[in-house]
């Protein structure tokens, strides 16, 4: 039986948002490669928008609307890219040896 630390948390949720896992001992396989493409997407996206974040804030003029698409989309990001953190901590702790 395959324990929760094997299994690898993908980048995207499941029906009612509940988290979609991967069991499988190909790294190189399909899902794992789509897994890893979508993360990456999500890091770019996160990047890109931590540079629009610094010029609206940067922006004097920038109104209450601005600012709440700014806090909407950044907090989308921020549950991405924890996601893929959280993600990548797991396959990090089931591959080193366990140090005492």
């Amino acid at each position: 039986m395959t324990t929760q630390n094997e299994l690898r948390l993908l980048p995207w949720s499941g029906p009612e948002g509940k988290p979609c896992y991967l069991s499988t001992d190909d790294k190189g396989g399909y899902m794992s490669r789509l897994a890893d493409n979508i993360e990456a997407e999500q890091l770019g996206t996160a990047a890109e928008l931590l540079k629009q974040a610094a010029e609206v804030l940067g922006d004097e003029h920038a109104g209450p609307e601005s600012m709440q698409l700014l806090a909407k989309e950044l907090t989308g990001a921020l549950r991405d890219v924890l996601r893929v953190a959280t993600s990548r901590g797991h396959l990090l702790a089931g591959s080193e040896p366990h140090r005492i």
